[in-house]
């Protein structure tokens, strides 16, 4: 529904308007299609653990109201003058950004989630016209820019997608980043959202899995997913034989722990990527970088590769495993996810809202 005076859409969502309170329905406006936007009914939106940080402001900074939501997934309603790559009907997505400046070196290759000027965030980002705060798709519909819509390829179930837009792209983008393919061993630490993704993903470009975690209990879902082994940190005797074993090591552990501990199991010229955890880390020993072993962070990717990764899944048949949940149960699966009780993601059917 338009406005007729202001030309903005009216929209439905949920939102909180503070840390300490629950998501509850909210009423807001989208803004009318500029000449380049896309005017996108929302079918479904993945949780991310991102969206609970900012709800609950962990990270600081977060700006009140919140509607969270960046794994986004829909059909194509209405398109600006100027869109001629994207028609009503079209199965569409919206990930983890809306907007980048499109000039600077890093945005000239792709990279316009590390854009030097500042990429602009699904919800909680200042959108770069008219200063206005993002609202993200735990609502009916959005209004994006067209260079940041990516198409859902035929074949990929609307609903399963939509954890692809930021689980997907956030392990992919490393795995690519580090040439992993056939002969490749790499170690996938934690199998939540994150790691089930990163295990199929790395399965599927051909490489030799090894899951690590503590306990015994995740090997038939670490297998199930397309994990060869399983390597228990906790068990001293095999870590020490798995010494200089991998050529990458994918952590998706959400919460700051001890990630040093996994350095020795790296190759020469090999690296731990952390793309889980957003916090200060225990303090470490430079002595673990010496055998020229490498410590670094990912984000997502730019949208190229992220489409890349969407026409990925789609060959291989790879998605997500979700757990399809109503609007109104978000608050309860915000609760489970705090407690690692889902498997493995969870994603909202907008029909719901209704």
């Amino acid at each position: 529904m338009t406005d007729k005076q202001t030309n903005e859409y009216s929209a439905k969502g949920y939102a909180t308007h503070a840390s300490d309170q629950p998501l509850e329905p909210f009423a807001f406006n989208r803004r009318g299609l500029r000449n380049d936007d896309v005017l996108i009914e929302i079918s479904h939106c993945g949780i991310c653990h991102s969206d609970l940080h900012t709800a609950r402001n962990d990270w600081g900074g977060s700006k009140y109201p919140v509607v969270p939501g960046h794994e986004i997934v829909g059909h194509v309603r209405a398109v600006g003058e100027d869109v001629s790559d994207f028609a009503e009907g079209d199965r569409v997505a919206i990930g983890c950004m809306v907007e980048a400046c499109r000039e600077c070196d890093h945005c000239a290759q792709g990279l316009e989630q590390y854009c030097l000027n500042g990429m602009t965030g699904t919800y909680g980002g200042k959108e770069r016209r008219d200063g206005s705060i993002t609202h993200g798709g735990y609502s009916d519909k959005i209004v994006v820019r067209k260079e940041f819509v990516l198409r859902i390829p035929d074949g990929l179930d609307m609903g399963a997608a939509a954890p692809l837009l930021c689980a997907g792209i956030t392990t992919y983008s490393p795995l690519k980043q580090w040439n992993v393919g056939p002969g490749s061993k790499v170690a996938v630490v934690g199998l939540g959202g994150l790691g089930h993704m990163g295990v199929k993903l790395a399965a599927a470009m051909g490489a030799e899995v090894t899951v690590l975690t503590r306990t015994e209990d995740k090997l038939p879902d670490a297998r199930a997913l397309g994990a060869k082994n399983i390597l228990l940190s906790t068990d001293r005797a095999a870590m020490k034989a798995a010494a200089n074993s991998f050529d990458m090591i994918l952590n998706t552990v959400p919460v700051p722990h001890p990630v040093t501990h996994y350095m020795p199991l790296l190759k020469i010229d090999c690296a731990q990527v952390l793309v889980g955890v957003i916090g200060v880390l225990p303090e470490m020993h430079s002595g673990h970088l010496l055998g020229r072993r490498i410590l670094t962070g990912s984000g997502i990717g730019g949208i190229a590769e992220t489409q890349e990764m969407l026409d990925f899944c789609a060959e291989e048949n790879i998605l997500p495993e979700i757990e399809m949940i109503a609007m109104q149960d978000v608050n309860n699966a915000y609760d489970r996810m705090e407690k690692s009780d889902v498997r493995y993601r969870f994603v909202i059917d907008m029909e719901t809202l209704a």
